[in-house]
């Protein structure tokens, strides 16, 4: 076994591209990472070789200019960016979920103005789905828009969007009472708007302000931001798929296969974690020989890899199991759960391998402590994800007594 985590199973096209992916991880993301969360960054020379490599396209069909791959692919990928710096991950994840929303469900025209520019990273993604006062009820939803001839005037205010500032396309998710009459349930009144905006900061259109990036224990580099809007005018054919009161699906079509990204994302730290813990077990001597050959590191070892191996199982599982073309809710939700608890744990043990050097930001293991706990609230929190598993298991296992 070369290392943890390997897929069975693989084309020579996947394997061609992880490896691809690997290479560039090793040589263009690990060696600068550190440097550039430090400063808070962005990340603009491993974004553009990350263009080059046409991973902004990597699950955009062909006939848009995309390299039409599946979602295990790009999980994988996924993995291995992560593997190198979570933040880079995350700014390709918000862009993919725009791009698969708009691949499964926007009009012909929809597709054929954005896919295109999306796969070459000319257009890049974000979606916006939360608000302040919102959390985990996405019924909550105050933001709302209402129709205008054949405008809409959108109003509200959103937060917690990654790339908000460095995007040109946000997909947001707004109330819309038109056509849904006093009483309609709340997930049957939202819609998704495709609202397109200049990369920045201040007001980006008319009616639309990104105030400027919100400061973060982690997850640096990448710019999470609010959003403002005050009598935004978008037009009717910027609602995706064309028709209002359908958004809450979209966007909950999107977040499922996020939680696989997440999930992905989360091996990835957990298997950089695991990579420094083992080697400085190796490196450190105390009591005459490696910390390595003391069986209390050896158990956390041990553990660790472990846990790296169960969470990719899970998360190679849940990607497949969407390709398929089944429902793989239980499976993205028990994934992004299970990846997200361990990640916590193999980095907190790595942390521990380190001793005291593992607080001082001249290590790696520094930065990877301040990133895993994101993944255990992003794209929904641990309870979250098993409200979903419950329900789902209460499905398929009813008793007919």
């Amino acid at each position: 076994m070369s290392r943890l985590a390997q897929t069975h199973g693989l084309t020579d096209v996947q394997r061609e591209i992880l490896s691809t992916v690997r290479d560039f991880v090793d040589k263009e993301i690990i060696p600068v990472a550190t440097g550039l969360e430090h400063r808070d960054e962005y990340p603009q020379d491993i974004v553009d070789g990350l263009r080059e490599l046409g991973l902004f396209g990597l699950m955009i069909p062909e006939e848009y200019g995309g390299l039409g791959e599946s979602l295990l692919t790009y999980a994988l990928c996924v993995e291995e960016i992560a593997r190198g710096w979570m933040s880079v991950s995350g700014i390709i994840n918000t862009h993919f979920i725009v791009a698969y929303m708009l691949k499964q469900h926007g009009t012909q025209e929809q597709k054929d103005h954005f896919l295109p520019r999306m796969a070459a990273g000319d257009i890049r993604g974000a979606f916006s789905m939360s608000e302040p006062a919102l959390g985990s009820d996405v019924s909550a939803i105050s933001s709302k828009a209402v129709k205008d001839g054949e405008e809409y005037v959108l109003n509200g205010q959103k937060m917690w969007l990654t790339n908000g500032g460095t995007s040109s396309l946000v997909a947001v998710l707004v109330k819309s009472d038109e056509g849904h009459p006093e009483g309609t349930a709340p997930h049957k009144s939202m819609t998704t708007f495709l609202v397109e905006k200049e990369p920045g900061f201040g007001e980006v259109r008319p009616g639309l302000t990104i105030p400027g990036k919100i400061d973060k224990m982690g997850y640096k580099g990448v710019d999470t931001t609010e959003l403002i809007m005050d009598g935004l005018r978008i037009p009717a054919n910027r609602v995706l798929g064309g028709v209002t009161g359908r958004g809450f699906y979209q966007m909950m079509d999107g977040v499922e296969v996020g939680r696989v990204n997440v999930a992905a994302r989360g091996c990835g730290v957990a298997q950089r974690a695991f990579e420094l813990g083992v080697r400085y077990a190796q490196q450190r001597h105390t009591f005459g020989k490696q910390i390595a050959r003391h069986q209390a590191i050896q158990f956390k070892l041990a553990e660790m890899a472990t846990k790296v191996e169960a969470a990719h199982a899970m998360m190679v599982n849940a990607a497949r199991k969407k390709d398929s073309g089944e429902r793989n809710d239980l499976e993205a939700g028990m994934a992004k759960y299970l990846a997200s608890e361990y990640c916590k744990e193999v980095v907190e043990d790595a942390f521990r391998i380190h001793g005291g050097y593992g607080f001082s930001k001249e290590y790696e293991i520094e930065r990877l402590y301040r990133e895993a706990p994101m993944l255990l609230i992003g794209e929904g929190t641990a309870e979250i994800q098993k409200m979903i598993i419950g329900r789902r298991l209460l499905e398929e296992y009813r008793f007919q007594g």
